[in-house]
């Protein structure tokens, strides 16, 4: 007799996700029930119940207007990018504090199911996204990185342009940015000497020897399973204008595919796209992991079965594991 599995799977994003879209039709195509909610839809259209005492987890439940989620029963949790708790009806202080029961008590609660495989884990996904933390991780792990300065300090930013240059400038971290109400990629700059004054002493700064690169490569990790794709687009940035681009999937070297692994393993990641910068002579120079990259893009063009390897993740939960 066949074992019906009902468990869902729990898909935390913001409503604009087409990557997570994917993932759910792939779900849903498998009969792999699945609730979808942004944590930042509560309390308006999102609410829990969860109880502990006298069982050895959270039960209980989180609900939105079309679906039930018993947290006993979540068989993996694919958690994307929701949007922050936000309670504008409040004056500042009195939103700081409810905001802090939500992360607390609704981020805390769904951060701590039974039985749940984390796709990443949020508290993983936080860790890893310290962009100083990778970088010691790639380097413990065995990667080739190019010399990195992060400081606020001009002179210290003018001697290292001056040793290592050319330099680029890059954000340590992007929250939304929005011009004109439209979100805008903060773009990889380089930078020279004499462009350092003092509005670096603001706030801290992320400076890099440039690599001399004849492509980038976007290695996408699911689990077990690894995508690599050779991106050629001739920019410096290849983000910044994705009608450029030719892919061609590869395969990753031992050596780099051994050090992706140690690197996944040091932060608890089962999901990671590491983007890599290709030289003339074959070496992948490490750029950074992004515990919640995209991937979904490249799939059309390569064939690459990343979708699929997702789905299989998520259905199998950790009894798979």
């Amino acid at each position: 007799m066949t074992t019906i599995d009902d468990r869902p799977v729990l898909v935390v994003t913001n409503l604009d996700d087409p990557t997570a879209d994917l993932v759910i039709v792939e779900l849903h195509d498998r009969g792999v029930p699945v609730v979808r909610f942004d944590a930042g839809d509560f309390p308006a259209t999102l609410s829990c119940s969860a109880f502990i005492g006298d069982t050895d987890g959270w039960r209980g439940s989180v609900r939105t207007p079309s679906r039930r989620a018993e947290l006993g029963s979540v068989r993996s949790m694919y958690y994307r990018r929701p949007s922050g708790f936000a309670f504008p009806h409040l004056d500042k202080q009195d939103e700081r504090f409810a905001v802090a029961q939500a992360r607390y008590g609704l981020g805390g609660i769904l951060t701590s199911l039974p039985d749940c495989l984390y796709v990443n884990h949020p508290h993983r996904i936080g860790d890893a996204e310290y962009k100083p933390a990778g970088l010691a991780a790639a380097a413990a792990a065995g990667f080739v990185l190019p010399p990195t300065l992060i400081t606020n300090v001009p002179g210290d930013a003018q001697a290292f342009i001056k040793k290592y240059g050319p330099v680029i400038f890059k954000p340590i971290s992007v929250p939304l940015y929005l011009v004109g109400g439209k979100a805008q990629t903060v773009p990889v700059t380089e930078v020279t000497a004499d462009e350092i004054d003092d509005s670096v002493t603001g706030t801290v700064h992320l400076f890099q020897k440039r690599v001399d690169k004849v492509a980038d490569v976007r290695v996408t990790v699911i689990a077990e399973q690894t995508f690599p794709v050779r991106i050629d687009s001739g920019l410096l940035d290849w983000r910044t204008d994705y009608g450029t681009h030719t892919y061609t999937p590869l395969v990753a070297p031992p050596g780099v595919e051994r050090s992706m692994r140690a690197y996944l393993r040091h932060f608890g990641l089962v999901f990671g796209a590491f983007d890599f910068a290709l030289t003339d002579s074959g070496e992948w120079v490490f750029i950074e992991c992004n515990p919640s990259g995209q991937w979904a893009w490249m799939e059309p063009p390569t064939g690459l079965p990343m979708t699929a390897a997702l789905a299989d993740l998520l259905e199998g939960g950790l009894r798979d594991q």
